[in-house]
């Protein structure tokens, strides 16, 4: 290591030079708008992502001169809540062995399952810098644990490459990949699809149609505040269905709206001058990307969900020559709207060597599965 290097830990990620953040992301292989500093730092500034809530920043950075060359997000976090990659088994098994689990280290998004780059690095040589950088806090602080959530394939092949302790997860996504050359219309993709498939939608489209509905779409500042006021009580409505809270405040869309409003594409149905729905995508124009992110209802009308999570944003993706959409974590029945199983990675490191052993022999089991489950899902894709 360069005896230039200075490695620092910081409590706070709004303290840090977004603008040298963001010059970092945009050379990795897989930047996201999560990624942004805007975002990292909203979810901290909004109350989202504190040490209130189980989240306490500990974002890495590594300067060579005074520059900033290498860095990441990470949270010392006491629950595995907002992760979506499951470790809960992990995390009895220790308490049952009278071992604490909690706290662990966490090098991911908040309450984001999108895959991206996580390690933001000017070379390989300093992601490695970080990933070691990742153990040595974790044991330095007598942590059971680090934990890289949906990583890049780039950052999985170093992960491996690494070795010294790390183990590899694989989980599934369904992600809609446009067509090359692309689609000309939504109708062009519905006739690619198998006669039922498409007879489905269409009939689900009509249900909602004929219930009185339309829809309208904005983007940028396009969507103003009372959209986003609209959308926040719908978000609200979807966790209160099913007995949650949610993770995040309106201050934080607000700030969203303020830094990063061309990240975003909101889409509202009505229904006799009244809205009644709203669904809320994420954007990465530069590189023809959407993510299915948050959608609420104030009440229920049977097809809407899917015509606003899945049909309206795949047409517009279509309309404006988007290469893929991504649906959002799990969930078999967006094959059946077009969506395709991928594999999403995670890397793990525990310090603990017996659990460690104990935990490698089930990712291989489970490695195992995974695959026999893309396999099997794969041979019912949707697509003539």
């Amino acid at each position: 290591m360069s005896k230039d290097y200075v490695i620092r830990v910081h409590d706070d990620p709004c303290s840090l030079d977004g603008a040298a953040w963001n010059r970092l992301l945009a050379r990795q292989s897989a930047p996201t708008p999560f990624m942004q500093h805007e975002y990292l730092a909203a979810l901290h500034a909004a109350g989202c992502a504190t040490e209130r809530t189980g989240w306490l920043p500990q974002f890495l950075t590594i300067e060579e001169n005074g520059e900033l060359v290498a860095a990441c997000p990470a949270y010392l976090k006491d629950h595995s809540y907002g992760e979506y990659v499951f470790d809960w088994a992990w995390a009895d098994a220790y308490q049952r062995h009278g071992l604490a689990y909690y706290p662990k280290l966490l090098n991911a998004v908040p309450f984001t399952p999108v895959p991206g780059s996580r390690l933001l690095a000017r070379d390989d040589t300093l992601k490695t810098v970080l990933l070691q950088a990742l153990t040595r806090l974790a044991a330095d602080s007598g942590l059971s644990s680090v934990h890289a959530l949906f990583i890049d394939a780039d950052e999985r092949d170093l992960t491996e490459g690494v070795g010294a302790g790390w183990m590899l997860r694989s989980t599934v996504q369904f992600h809609w990949q446009n067509r090359d050359p692309a689609y000309a219309d939504f109708a062009e993709f519905l006739a690619s699809l198998q006669r039922e498939k498409r007879k489905k939608i269409a009939q689900e489209r009509r249900r909602v149609a004929d219930a009185g509905i339309h829809f309208s779409s904005g983007s940028g500042d396009d969507i103003n505040p009372e959209d986003w006021d609209f959308f926040y009580c719908c978000y609200t409505v979807t966790y209160r269905a099913h007995h949650s809270t949610p993770y995040l405040t309106r201050d934080f869309f607000a700030r969203m709206a303020e830094t990063m409003a061309d990240n975003w594409l909101m889409f509202t149905a009505w229904r006799g001058g009244q809205r009644i729905a709203s669904s809320l995508i994420a954007l990465q124009p530069d590189r023809g990307i959407a993510y299915g992110r948050y959608w609420g209802a104030i009440e229920a009308v049977p097809f809407l969900h899917f015509d606003a999570c899945y049909y309206q944003p795949l047409a517009w993706c279509i309309a404006n020559g988007y290469r893929r959409f991504e649906g959002g974590a799990q969930g078999e029945h967006k094959m059946a709207r077009g969506l395709m199983p991928v594999p999403t990675h995670s890397a793990h490191w525990l310090a603990h060597p017996q659990f460690s052993q104990a935990v490698g022999d089930f990712l291989a089991r489970e490695g195992a599965g995974i695959a026999n489950y893309m396999d099997e899902l794969n041979e019912r894709a949707p697509y003539k």
